[in-house]
Formats: structure tokens, C-alpha cells, sequence
């Protein structure tokens, strides 16, 4: 069986046809309506060439004659020519309610791209659920947040490769110099290149089953023997939080059981803890209690937003920082579980030696930040 591909156009106007055309169907109709390929020519208001070589190329792809080739002979339509005919006026027919919803629905997808006051932001950031709200506030204003979620490095990486207009990933509240974060965004981050956007604050901590029967308080509890815990993967900001904290506890990550164990998002380590498959998973307190679990506290990080300097004063980011600036965001933000704004500086640019001081100042001073 063939398959059915589908296009469309876009026009200035929509015309009174409110069928999906197929151009083999018009050659068909009109060949049947006009008994010869030079009538059917004229019909459609093409070269007699035209018609006869399309109809034989659609013949070798479907793999099936359509047209009765006598010389001298009225034109007529094989039956499988015939069968094509009536199968789509069935399909028109049945599908009329159908065509016209989807019509519209892909109208209105692209009015955003002719509206002058709408503003389409693509964003690449680590897994955050305020950011998920924010979408949502931002869309019904005319911002359209395009985010793709993924670990906070690839993130920056995708924003330094030029594949989205802001990044965001999350540390540390005045990580040190010689921090796993700085190990890690040191190279990827530049004062005078980037921008630093303030956004939020928010909670980590470990995520476990509800009532925690296993009364765990802290990270030296994931040592215990048999207690299994669900890692996030490398390059994620939460692994990197992680490993800060394991390296400020003088643990060893050896000794946990479920180390090399990943899950992609903190909403998948909730899950796997919800079902039984692991103890405790770092995660942030709105995965937790969505899935039901509980939450032991350990932190309050910094959520970050960045953009390269050339990009700072084009609409969408001014857009996107006017929004965050709004008492409407700060309101939302406070209802989130394990979130809050006001001392995070939201929608404001922020030093980045300031906020995160790895950079030697006499080297760095000549940059602005």
C-alpha cells in the first residue's frame, strides 16, 4: 500500500477551495472530463509535454498504468485510474470537518510569525519546573518560550554553538574558585561574552519514598548498605550538585550504591523512586511532590539564565526580562513548591564575576561583565 504525504501553502488569502489538492487528481479529472491530454492541457493551463510527462512519472511510482494509451482513441481512465478518483472524493468527503480544524489550527500557529508584537524565544536549559510555568504565562502575552530541556553543560554548549538565543543552568549560591561547578562552566562561561540573567531560586535535596520509612537526613545516608539511590547523567547540573556536596562532605562516591544508576530528568528519578526501584534520587521538591514523595531539604542553589552579550538587547530576551520583572511572575513564582524570586534578582542582569567569582579580577578586569 502507497502512502499518503500531505503540504500545504501559504497565501495572503485563503482561497474557496477548502479541499486538500493533490495535483495527480486534478490530471486525472480533467482528463476524464476532457477526453484527451491536450484538452486536459488546456484545461489546467499547462503544455501538453507537461501533462503527459507527469501523468507517466506518476505511473512509474505508483506502479500502475492510469491512462488508456490508444492512438486516435478518446482518452480514457484505467480502472485503477478510476478507483483513485473515487477513493479520494470518499476521503474529501468523510474528512471535510477534519481538514477544515486542521486548516485552522495551522492558521493560527503561524499568525504568530506575521504578528509584529509576538516574540518567539528559543531556549535551551537543565530541567526546572518553573521554567515549564513560565511557558505557560509567557505564551498567553505573546513570548513563546521554544525550551528544550537537556543537561545545564550541553545547554551552554548549544548557546555557545549558536543553536538557541538563552541557556539555563543552575549552582550554587558564590561557588568557589576551586568548585566541581567551577571545574565544569569555567570554559564554557566568559565575562564580556555572556550576559547573566537572574530567574530563581529553588530547593534541592534528596526525593524519597513517601512517609520516608527509611529515614534518610542527609547524603551520608547513601552510604548505608542495601540503600539504593538513581543518579541524573554527566553534564547535568544536578550531577554536578552532587558531586559538590559529596566533595564538601568528604564522601566518596564509590560507596554508593546506584552511583553509575541514571535517569534523564528529576522527573523520571521520581518515578523510579515512586515504583520501587530505588531509595533516594537529588532532585528538586516539586518532582517529589508530584509523584507523592518525600523531600529532605540540603540546599537552596541558584537558578541562572545566560545569553551572549550581542544578544541581550534584542526583543525576545527584553521581552523575556520584562516578564520576569513582572509582579505577575513573581506572584507565580512564589505558589511553586520549593521556588522563590526576590532575593534571586529575576529578570535582572547580573555580574558574572559576581555571581560566580572564578575569574582572576586583574586578568578579567579590562572585560565587562
Amino acid at each position: 500500500m502507497h502512502k499518503v504525504e500531505l503540504s500545504y501553502l501559504l497565501s495572503p488569502e485563503r482561497g474557496t477551495d477548502t479541499l486538500i489538492r493533490n495535483p495527480l487528481m486534478d490530471l486525472l479529472h480533467a482528463v476524464r472530463e476532457q477526453g484527451s491530454i491536450s484538452k486536459a492541457a488546456r484545461a489546467l493551463d499547462l503544455s501538453y509535454r507537461h501533462v503527459w510527462g507527469a501523468l507517466k512519472k506518476w505511473e512509474q511510482t505508483l506502479g500502475r498504468p492510469l491512462i488508456v494509451w490508444d492512438k486516435g482513441q478518446r482518452a480514457q481512465l484505467t480502472e485503477f485510474g478510476e478507483k483513485l478518483l473515487w477513493a479520494e472524493r470518499q476521503a474529501q468527503a468523510r474528512l471535510a470537518p477534519q481538514i477544515e480544524a486542521l486548516r485552522g489550527d495551522i492558521e493560527r500557529a503561524f499568525s504568530t510569525a506575521f504578528d509584529d508584537t509576538a516574540h518567539v524565544l528559543t531556549l535551551y536549559a537543565s530541567h526546572d519546573a518553573a521554567l515549564s510555568a513560565l511557558r505557560e504565562q509567557t505564551g498567553a502575552r505573546g513570548l513563546h518560550l521554544d525550551i528544550r530541556f537537556m543537561g545545564s553543560v550541553d545547554a551552554i554548549a548549544a548557546l555557545n554553538a549558536g543553536r538557541c538565543m538563552m541557556a539555563g543552568f543552575h549552582t550554587l549560591d558564590q561557588p568557589g574558585s576551586k568548585s566541581v561547578a567551577a571545574r565544569t562552566y569555567r570554559s564554557l562561561l566568559k565575562p564580556g561574552q555572556h550576559k547573566l540573567i537572574g530567574f530563581a531560586h529553588r530547593q534541592q535535596g534528596l526525593m524519597v519514598a513517601k512517609n520516608n520509612p527509611l529515614a534518610i537526613t542527609g547524603l551520608a545516608d547513601l552510604k548505608r548498605p542495601g540503600l539504593r539511590y538513581v543518579n541524573r547523567a554527566e553534564g547535568t547540573g544536578t550531577r554536578v550538585l552532587l558531586d559538590e556536596l559529596l566533595a564538601q562532605g568528604d564522601l566518596d562516591a564509590a560507596g554508593i550504591e546506584g552511583y553509575a544508576t541514571q535517569e534523564p530528568s528529576h522527573g523520571a528519578v521520581a518515578q523510579a523512586i515512586a515504583s520501587g526501584a530505588a531509595d533516594a534520587g537529588l532532585g528538586i521538591e516539586a518532582a517529589a511532590r508530584d509523584k507523592g514523595l518525600d523531600f529532605v531539604p540540603l540546599v537552596r542553589e541558584r537558578y541562572h539564565l545566560v545569553c551572549l552579550k550581542s544578544a541581550l538587547q534584542e526583543a525576545p530576551v527584553q521581552a523575556l526580562m520584562a516578564e520576569l520583572r513582572s509582579k505577575d511572575w513573581q506572584v507565580l513564582l512564589a505558589r511553586l513548591t520549593g521556588y522563590s524570586g526576590g532575593s534571586a534578582q529575576s529578570g535582572q542582569v547580573l555580574s558574572l564575576r559576581a555571581m560566580l567569582p572564578w575569574w582572576n579580577y586583574r586578568k578579567a578586569k579590562t572585560s565587562l561583565s
